[in-house]
């Protein structure tokens, strides 16, 4: 069989995503774009709040971060990806995470979360003026912050992705593979800024 460049590998080449990580994170919202995007020739990075420490899941699954949220730098990524679980919560507690995305936002880099990972776009202001989803129980809160919340598997608004469930994760990563491969980038419009 011949996979052609695209489909299955190396759309992504010289791209460097950085993905969150703490504890209580749900699996599948982690893993399968870690996978997904290192499928596609993607640098992908492993962030949490030390270098080198293993965050479990809610399942008790391990990953190791590769990177101090203290290090990274929204100048040396691409994407940024937040998983969700309960570790949104704990994310949201580490500044140089916020402040990591918050960056990240202003940039006009892709800030995409999913599920209970609305709760770092709330804490760093980006969901401020936005259209997004996210798990339901935290509607209130994204629009407390601003944000326009909807409920469909996957909303675009700008560089920011958001979706709901671990179900919508093929429209998720579909439409991150989709922004990080057009052909000319588009300009921040966080109200963030």
């Amino acid at each position: 069989m011949v996979v052609k460049e695209g489909i299955a590998g190396m759309s992504l080449k010289g791209k460097r995503i950085a993905v969150l990580v703490e504890n209580l994170y749900q699996e599948m919202e982690l893993w399968v774009p870690v996978y997904r995007f290192r499928e596609e020739g993607a640098e992908v990075v492993l962030v949490g709040p030390k270098a080198g420490e293993v965050y479990k899941s809610k399942n008790g699954y391990p990953a190791r971060s590769d990177l101090a949220s203290a290090d990274a730098r929204a100048e040396d990524f691409d994407a940024v990806i937040i998983p969700g679980g309960y570790a949104p919560d704990l994310m949201r507690r580490d500044p140089a995470m916020v402040d990591f995305v918050r960056a990240m936002d202003r940039q006009g880099k892709v800030v995409a979360a999913i599920c209970h990972a609305g709760w770092m776009l709330v804490s760093s202001g980006v969901a401020r003026g936005r259209r997004l989803t996210s798990f339901w129980s935290i509607k209130d809160d994204m629009t407390a912050a601003g944000g326009q919340w909807v409920d469909e598997p996957v909303v675009v608004d700008g560089n920011v992705i958001t979706s709901r469930v671990p179900d919508d994760l093929p429209a998720f990563n579909r439409a991150i593979l989709e922004r990080l491969t057009a052909a000319a980038p588009a300009a921040a419009g966080s109200a963030a800024s």
